[in-house]
């Protein structure tokens, strides 16, 4: 495996809001503070192997992905990287918003945009070309472990240039609930997601910040060591020009 620790960019929806007390009860896991958490009574009534259907998810914490876990690069560090996230959040453009909805992607359930969004496309785009110079080169053991057998050739493309093959065009935001699960398991705990979900009455999600997260060892589960608000371009300044 890669050399540890290993730092990822996601997007966490804050450590004190609704969305973030959601994942992280179903998780089990709060990757802001490091603490364990009881998990909700529904969710280990439809499924009382809760825990192991959510083992996966749980180690690195209730996020989507912007910029996949990476050891660093040679000279770089880890306060180049926290400045490097000040500096990239800091650059003004136009935040992306989602109509967040619980489903399945890819045979796990996760929370995701309800069509897609360019903006958000392009700026998780931004996030995966500014940081690759923090990325150390994928190692062959790292290369093998994604399957590349399974990736289409233009996967295996990202995978070889960025290190991760879900990028670009590939890229599908994703804030994940559960691992992979059968399809006849899936349908009673899609629907109890979704009934929790909805008590949270969020319509609207903007993508308003970037979480560094680290994970210091093999066992280790991943920990947010930073959070920056990204800043927003004035639209309304520029409709009048």
């Amino acid at each position: 495996m890669t050399d540890l620790p290993r730092y990822a960019i996601y997007f966490a929806a804050g450590s004190d809001g609704p969305l973030s007390r959601f994942g992280a009860e179903l998780l089990g896991y709060d990757a802001y503070t490091g603490n364990e958490l009881p998990f909700p009574r529904e969710a280990l009534e439809v499924a009382p192997d809760w825990r192991d259907l959510s083992a996966d998810p749980r180690k690195y914490g209730f996020h989507a992905t912007l910029k996949a876990p990476m050891a660093l690069a040679s000279g770089r560090t880890e306060a180049g990287l926290i400045a490097a996230c000040a500096t990239f959040a800091g650059k003004t453009r136009p935040l992306p918003v989602i109509r967040p909805v619980v489903d399945a992607i890819s045979g796990f359930i996760a929370v995701i945009p309800a069509e897609p969004v360019d903006t958000l496309q392009e700026f998780a785009a931004d996030c995966v070309r500014d940081f690759d110079l923090f990325r150390s080169a994928l190692t062959a053991e790292d290369r093998a472990r994604r399957k590349p057998e399974k990736l289409s050739e233009q996967q295996r493309d990202y995978l070889d240039r960025w290190g991760y093959p879900y990028v670009m065009e590939e890229f599908r935001f994703h804030m994940t609930l559960t691992g992979r699960l059968d399809a006849e398991r899936r349908g009673p705990i899609l629907e109890m997601l979704r009934a929790r979900f909805a008590t949270l009455r969020i319509e609207t999600l903007e993508i308003d910040r970037i979480a560094l997260f680290r994970q210091d060892d093999a066992r280790a589960r991943f920990r947010i060591i930073g959070e920056w608000g990204l800043a927003r371009a004035d639209l309304s300044a520029s409709s009048r020009d």
